[in-house]
């Protein structure tokens, strides 16, 4: 009987390894895929054509890193790619960084991205990661970003060189960028899906 017990005790001994073992290395996982795709959202950035706000791949970047790791670790990447480039790491359009870049007139757009993936993840948890749901998702993230960024841009704008308005902000900042940033998601989507089985 005490050698059944202690038996037993051994296996539970090992489960509690094994299973803290795979949280650790899950862990490290995400660690690195978010480092990856913080990486794939700077060079993404760089691609850029000059503008008030700069034509970039940005979205791009953000979209495949929801849609490939998830709600979780998308926004984690995210994350870590905007603390990168508030430190002063070149990760934003134009290898620029620093705080500024986030305080400027088109900084709010870069700071919308944490919460377009903070609003996609919401989604997935709530109503899963059907097809439907993730175009959705993204669609609904980059309005949010619209909205964050617009508002930001507005207030910068308005302290730095006067009063401007609304629709004079949605012609420079957002109105150019509705089919190309469609296109985007579209092609997030796409590629999101064959990239997602090598990250699990």
């Amino acid at each position: 009987m005490i050698f059944r017990q202690e038996k037993q005790k051994r296996k539970e001994r090992i489960q509690i390894i094994m299973t803290t073992v795979a949280a650790g290395r899950s862990k490290t996982y995400d660690l690195v895929y978010s480092a990856v795709f913080a990486v794939v959202m700077a060079i993404c950035s760089w691609i850029s054509i000059p503008a008030q706000v700069p034509f970039t791949l940005q979205t791009f970047g953000v979209f495949m890193a929801v849609g490939v790791l998830g709600g979780k670790r998308g926004t984690l990447a995210v994350l870590v790619y905007v603390l990168l480039g508030a430190v002063g790491v070149p990760v934003f359009a134009g290898f620029s960084g620093g705080i500024g870049a986030l305080l400027g007139n088109a900084g709010g757009y870069i700071i919308g991205f944490i919460f377009s993936a903070l609003v996609m993840w919401a989604i997935e948890h709530v109503f899963g990661r059907k097809p439907v749901v993730q175009i959705i998702s993204m669609i609904v993230g980059l309005i949010v970003c619209y909205a964050f960024g617009t508002a930001w841009f507005m207030f910068a704008y308005t302290r730095s060189t006067g009063p401007v308005g609304l629709m004079a902000v949605l012609g420079w900042c957002v109105f150019p960028f509705i089919i190309p940033d469609l296109i985007k998601i579209a092609l997030a989507y796409v590629l999101s899906g064959k990239v997602r089985k090598y990250a699990r």
